[in-house]
């Protein structure tokens, strides 16, 4: 009997939660793509010699990391739109979906400019001289030459972002955003099932960093067998 009160309840939940799951792993995925966009342009500036660049680079990161993702999101989703009305008198609709992945852009770009930097600065400073020694500028240096080598390097920790991201993106159920544990949280409220719901949702999450980890991997093999060849 209590195996069919778990398979009742998580086969019934089992559309609703896909269909969450999926919602995550585009969240995720764009927020990520931001996320190398801003962090990139991070990295450069925390690299830079130019206090102009670097001092803000640095604060932003240090203020998007030195704060939590929940209290980002709560300040975004809730604390903007009310400065707004205050100044415009008129209310601000955020779409739930979009300003989900704009705020974890901006989280993620700061975790992942320190990946970038870090992979920049592992390479040696020597194959910066030796570009600029044959004439090319500093900006196509970065681009042909240390950027390939250092994208090796990054992508285990990439990956590694990735999956804490996937994660962290359960704490958008507090701005009703249908993810992965919203849509469980929804069943939960309608029929007060508990346990075998977020056991799914456990797993699902689960499998979902599981295969993310096994592809990050297989990624890094690739790259180390190309990098022999």
């Amino acid at each position: 009997m209590f195996r069919d009160y778990f398979l009742y309840h998580m086969t019934q939940a089992a559309p609703a939660l896909f269909q969450g799951a999926i919602l995550t792993v585009k969240i995720t995925a764009f927020s990520v793509f931001f996320g190398c966009i801003i962090g990139l342009f991070l990295s450069f500036g925390q690299i830079s010699k130019k206090k102009l660049f670097r001092i803000p680079a640095k604060i932003y990161v240090d203020t998007i990391r030195g704060t939590p993702l929940f209290v980002q999101i709560l300040i975004f989703f809730y604390g903007i739109p009310d400065i707004y009305n205050t100044m415009m008198g008129e209310p601000l609709r955020w779409d739930r979906v979009l300003a989900a992945i704009i705020v974890c852009s901006i989280n993620s770009g700061a975790y992942v400019s320190e990946i970038f930097r870090a992979g920049i600065q592992s390479i040696d400073k020597g194959q910066m001289e030796a570009a600029r020694s044959l004439g090319m500028s500093h900006s196509k240096a970065m681009i042909y030459i240390i950027l390939p080598q250092a994208f090796k390097r990054i992508v285990p920790p990439l990956g590694n972002e990735f999956i804490v991201l996937l994660k962290d993106t359960s704490l958008l159920a507090v701005i009703g955003v249908p993810e992965l544990l919203q849509e469980g949280k929804l069943y939960v409220a309608a029929t007060y099932v508990t346990f075998p719901i977020y056991i799914e949702v456990a797993l699902i999450y689960l499998l979902m960093t599981l295969s993310i980890s096994r592809w990050v991997s297989w990624m890094e093999r690739r790259l180390g067998v190309s990098d022999r060849s």
